[in-house]
């Protein structure tokens, strides 16, 4: 069991070891592995927003394909749809048309118990305000996805923590909170812990948003290592320094790839 600052499991944790006894108890397990060449498939993705002010089209039939292996930088200017785009491929919410395909898999096929659990194995996600737990050591913020997924080892969960912690070179920070952590550092502990699952996809939702330069060609040195041993990253960016690291660049403009799909 993990526990936080003092021997007290912290709240977070405890609602998020609840919900992995939930998963736990799932019997039904979808096949989630898939041969072929396009890890990613996005076939005529639409997502309509509806309000009473009248309907939104956030995508507009969205046709694209993601390889292993690849970095993708999803490009274009504010509100025409980069995050919406990211939260289909990872499910976060439901689209309107079309379908996504994952290693073989229609996530959005899935029960919203099997597409939790999909998630959690399949994606990690990295996120521009890291998103770490205060109350966590760095060693515990790495460990929660595994927690989460209901794969946490009392033995083999703290030795993979610090063999990510390692590999992004906070080795003698482990047992740091994060506030004591800079801001380079805390965005590598989050990449620590989007590979706690060892997932196939990395999403970086502007990975460097909040870092100098310097603290940015790091982290896009980590992601082409990470591409390099097979990854897939895909990443939302402004930033056209950054994107031109990229394998390819998907634009968006008006909710449609413009080029590079």
């Amino acid at each position: 069991m993990l526990l936080g600052w003092g021997g007290q499991m912290p709240p977070q944790l405890f609602f998020m070891i609840k919900r992995r006894e939930v998963y736990a108890q799932m019997q039904t397990k979808p096949s989630w592995q898939g041969p072929g060449d396009a890890l990613v498939q996005l076939r005529h993705v639409t997502k309509v927003y509806k309000s009473a002010a009248g309907q939104l089209t956030a995508l507009d039939d969205i046709n694209a394909t993601m390889g292993r292996g690849e970095l993708v930088a999803i490009v274009g200017k504010s509100g025409v749809g980069k995050s919406t785009l990211v939260n289909m491929i990872t499910a976060v919410d439901r689209l309107s048309a079309g379908q996504v395909v994952v290693d073989g898999v229609s996530v959005h096929d899935l029960g919203e118990s099997q597409v939790a659990r999909w998630r959690g194995r399949n994606v990690g996600v990295i996120y521009q305000s890291f998103e770490l737990l205060p109350t966590l050591s760095l060693l515990e913020n790495v460990m929660l996805p595994m927690d989460f997924c209901g794969l946490y080892h009392p033995v083999k969960s703290p030795q993979r923590a610090l063999e990510l912690l390692t590999q992004v070179g906070l080795e003698d920070h482990v047992h740091k909170p994060p506030t004591r952590i800079s801001g380079g550092q805390q965005q590598r502990v989050a990449i620590a812990r989007a590979l706690a699952n060892d997932p196939p996809i990395i999403v970086a939702d502007e990975p460097t948003g909040n870092l100098d330069s310097t603290t940015a060609d790091q982290i896009m040195s980590l992601f082409r290592g990470l591409v390099e041993r097979g990854k897939t990253v895909i990443m939302v960016t402004h930033d056209q320094v950054l994107s031109g690291h990229a394998t390819r660049t998907l634009r968006l403009v008006d909710g449609r790839i413009a080029d590079g799909g």
